[in-house]
């Protein structure tokens, strides 16, 4: 025993040197364990064998809800009776903060006889400060696209956006956006009366189509859209000239878009 006390006393001081400063017990306690209850007095047993009192329900409250945001959209579009009341109704529409950050409201141009309305997402940074649709890079690509087909904004179709607001960053439209703002650009399209619809991009082909197929399977023939007073108006999908600056090599396809465009206006003339 004698001998065992240093190497006992250098382990005490190894511990010690580690923070193990406390009396531990010889084996670990299990505290998972189910411990034994004690024994209830009198009273407390006959409450617990007792049924518990059935709840007190009180009486639903009829709960006043303010109107959702879309159901205010579409009042105030079909209340519009010409393109500047719209105009006016979607620069007083304060449910989207996509009003606070833009600097200016982006609403449509063109020619509103002409039968031809081209439909896309939302402004850019140039289409922003200058408050007109496609004027930047996108729109003077799709400017040059049109020409190339014998069609301007000037003369032959009319050009807007789902969006009439720009947003953050020019990300790209959310549904819940595009939901809010329909409203406002189906009552737009009823003012117009269009024949055709040219449907630019994606966001403005599964918003005014449907369905889940991508704008690279729904590009290259024409759809139906249903609009209020007018019923089924054919539309064209095609590829956003953003994605034709970003992917040259799509040209091709938007190219025959553009023919098969031009193909079909003057079937409708001859």
């Amino acid at each position: 025993m004698e001998q065992e006390r240093p190497a006992l006393a250098a382990a005490l001081a190894l511990q010690c040197d580690w923070g193990a400063d406390e009396a531990l017990m010889e084996s670990p306690a299990d505290r998972l364990a189910a411990r034994e209850e004690p024994a209830r007095a009198p009273e407390a047993a006959r409450l617990a064998a007792e049924p518990a009192p059935r709840p007190i329900r009180a009486a639903p409250v009829a709960l006043a809800t303010a109107p959702p945001a879309i159901s205010r959209a579409e009042a105030l579009a079909a209340a519009a009776p010409d393109l500047a009341a719209l105009k006016a109704a979607i620069a007083g529409f304060d449910a989207s903060p996509l009003r606070e950050t833009a600097t200016n409201l982006v609403f449509g141009e063109g020619i509103t006889a002409s039968g031809l309305m081209l439909i896309g997402e939302a402004p850019g940074a140039d289409e922003d400060r200058a408050g007109r649709p496609f004027v930047g890079a996108s729109g003077q690509l799709l400017d040059r696209m049109f020409a190339s087909v014998g069609l301007s904004r000037e003369i032959n179709f009319y050009i807007t956006n789902i969006l009439p607001w720009r947003p953050p960053g020019n990300r790209t439209p959310t549904d819940a956006e595009v939901a809010l703002f329909l409203p406002f650009l189906r009552r737009q399209v009823a003012l117009i009366r269009p024949k055709r619809l040219v449907l630019v991009g994606g966001v403005a082909a599964k918003g005014l189509i449907g369905g889940k197929e991508g704008i690279t399977r729904l590009r290259g023939r024409w759809h139906e859209v249903e609009i209020a007073g007018l019923g089924r108006i054919p539309a064209l999908p095609t590829l956003h000239p953003a994605y034709l600056l970003r992917s040259p090599a799509s040209k091709r396809e938007a190219w025959a878009d553009l023919l098969l465009l031009r193909r079909t206006l003057d079937q409708a003339s001859g």
